[in-house]
């Protein structure tokens, strides 16, 4: 067979390489979900009497045997393919006869495209929650660890006020757990089966898509097939937009970590196994983990945003621009995860230099602390902060553990009360899991087996 949509002429050759692009090989990434998908509508073909139980039989054996095939390295998609359903189809024709040729009934490669895109992404969503509580969980055990090592507090980058390294760190872990509940917010949001659109305005059928909603995971349908049509791109940004968040969180917790392990700062040690060096400079053990982390939250914003440009002003409809979001897609979540691993495992061997951190307490760092103890013996504010600002000389040496004891109030250096983020992620990390387990159950009583829906490759 050739393309699904062969006519009796043949596409320049140009146009061909044009409109196809990399798409082909991108599809690679979806191979596993766009056989789920079609299971699960092959099997509601068959409840409703298009296709025969041997038929459903002959399709759910060909279609897991691509899956292997696919995992195993026997299966590809070629540019003469044009995409992966094409590939696919192909495929099950050859090994199912005219039960592969039945499968496409009531379906276009539209719902089929974004359905293949949405059971990827609920995955993709699931995996990078899961590894972003890993990290929080880093973080906090850091945080805790560190939680009385003073640390400067800086404003402008000059030094501030009394802060600690357990306040920094797990100012960064409460950011990223709402960064996380974002995201699973998303996940909640694109957590609907758009399959049965076709092309967007539905068939002459009687087709279940409450049935392959449940045989895919599926909470719900997506009910409006122009609206499930159109949220292809749409969904993806709004993926993308929040999987941005973390890559802003992360971007500057790479910054401050480059920053304080300067030899000039020696905050902070970054372990040898994570550097690497320079071909001129025998000395150098260069952060570029963490500086790749830095310039990657730019990539994932601007992944966000090339969806986004490209959905803009299309018409409702099936447009075929909308093939030109899946790379930025696949970049941007695949991406999101790889930071989150690489940050994780950064703090995780990170070393403290309790002696630089603490020789970093100069005197006039007190200076705010010095202004509110006036207060307290009858001066106004004003007053205090004049003296004060006038007389830094004066300072003189303070205890920095004792100033950082003194802030006792929730959420400050003396009571920084690390649970309320550990409550807040187990609690997250509680519900996502059970949304996963749901997801897993629902491809195991479809297929019979377990099915990785993300590739371990990459296919860029």
């Amino acid at each position: 067979m050739g393309k699904l949509w062969e006519k009796n002429y043949s596409t320049d050759k140009l146009i061909e390489e044009f409109t196809v692009g990399r798409d082909y090989r991108l599809d690679m990434n979806l191979v596993p979900s766009d056989c789920l998908a079609s299971l699960a509508h092959a099997s509601m073909l068959e409840s409703i009497g298009i296709i025969s139980s041997e038929d459903l039989k002959s399709l759910k054996d060909g279609l897991i045997s691509i899956i292997r095939d696919h995992k195993s390295g026997k299966f590809d998609i070629q540019l003469s393919d044009e995409d992966g359903h094409t590939a696919i189809e192909n495929r099950l024709v050859e090994i199912c006869g005219d039960a592969g040729k039945r499968i496409h009934t009531g379906r276009s490669r539209n719902d089929q495209s974004v359905t293949a895109v949405r059971v990827y992404g609920r995955s993709a969503l699931i995996g990078i929650l899961d590894a972003g509580f890993g990290l929080v969980r880093t973080l906090l055990d850091f945080a805790e660890k560190h939680s009385s090592v003073p640390m400067p507090g800086r404003t402008h980058m000059q030094t501030a006020m009394p802060s600690s390294v357990g306040l920094w760190m797990g100012g960064y872990a409460e950011e990223l757990a709402d960064d996380l509940k974002g995201v699973y917010n998303t996940l909640e949001l694109i957590n609907q089966n758009p399959l049965g659109a076709a092309a967007g305005y539905g068939v002459p059928l009687p087709l279940d898509r409450e049935m392959t909603a449940r045989l895919m995971g599926f909470p719900s349908v997506q009910n409006n097939v122009i609206y499930a049509n159109n949220s292809r791109g749409k969904f993806e940004s709004i993926i993308l937009d929040s999987l941005d968040q973390i890559g802003l969180t992360l971007s500057k917790m790479a910054q401050d970590l480059i920053l304080f392990s300067l030899p000039e700062f020696g905050y902070f040690k970054l372990p040898d196994e994570l550097c690497t060096g320079s071909s001129i400079m025998p000395q150098k053990k260069n952060p570029d983990g963490l500086e790749l982390t830095r310039s990657a939250s730019a990539v994932l914003s601007a992944a966000a945003t090339e969806v986004k440009n490209i959905i803009r002003s299309l018409p409702s409809g099936y447009n075929r621009d909308v093939q030109m979001t899946k790379e930025p897609f696949i970049r941007g979540t695949r991406l999101a995860l790889t930071m989150l691993r690489v940050m994780e495992l950064t703090v995780d061997r990170l070393k403290v230099r309790e002696d630089n951190l603490t020789a970093g307490f100069t005197p006039d760092i007190h200076a705010t602390d010095a202004a509110l103890e006036m207060v307290a013996t009858g001066s106004t504010f004003r007053e205090a902060y004049r003296e004060v600002g006038l007389n830094l000389h004066k300072l003189g040496d303070r205890d920095a553990r004792a100033a950082l004891a003194s802030r006792t109030y929730p959420g400050t250096t003396g009571n920084p009360d690390f649970g309320f983020c550990m409550n807040k992620i187990a609690e997250l990390e509680k519900r996502t899991l059970s949304l996963s387990d749901k997801v897993e159950k629902a491809f195991r009583d479809l297929t019979g087996t377990e099915i990785e829906i993300i590739p371990v490759t990459d296919y860029r």
